[in-house]
């Protein structure tokens, strides 16, 4: 999905996750699963890098809508 993100390939991502691709990654998310992530900043502290966005994501979205 980041590689989506300025057109790179999947080669091209850096580990380390700035801003603004967090941001990005967050609304594809929410895009593509049809719901809102609510995410505290101990969350998205925790979404720094490809590896800690794989597994707040997977935590996330494994636990029922609305939650």
């Amino acid at each position: 999905m980041l590689a989506s993100y300025g057109e790179r390939s999947p080669e091209q991502v850096r580990e380390r996750i700035d801003s603004l691709e967090l941001a990005w990654l967050v609304h594809q998310v929410e895009q593509r699963h049809g719901r809102m992530l609510d995410l505290d900043d101990d969350v998205l502290v925790r979404m720094t890098t490809v590896t800690g966005a794989v597994e707040v994501l997977a935590e996330v979205l494994a636990e029922p809508a609305g939650d």
